[in-house]
């Protein structure tokens, strides 16, 4: 029920980005892997290859796509 999670979400698909969505608030295995890559306990965290964006808004994450070459 995050807002910045769905907005996330929406600006991903409506640009045709694939992604993987997991609820770390529901799988704690997966809240542990979100904290070691991230080194915080924010959502949303997107985990692109190599490249980690935590706890952003839409006009953050448009600017980490770009500035990384990342494309739908």
């Amino acid at each position: 029920m995050c807002s910045w999670c769905m907005d996330a979400k929406d600006y991903l698909a409506e640009r045709g980005y694939r992604f993987t969505e997991i609820d770390v608030g529901r799988d704690r295995e997966a809240y542990d892997d979100m904290l070691e890559l991230s080194d915080q306990t924010y959502v949303p965290t997107l985990v692109a290859g190599e490249e980690v964006l935590a706890n952003f808004d839409t006009d953050q994450l448009e600017k980490f796509l770009s500035e990384h070459g990342i494309e739908p």
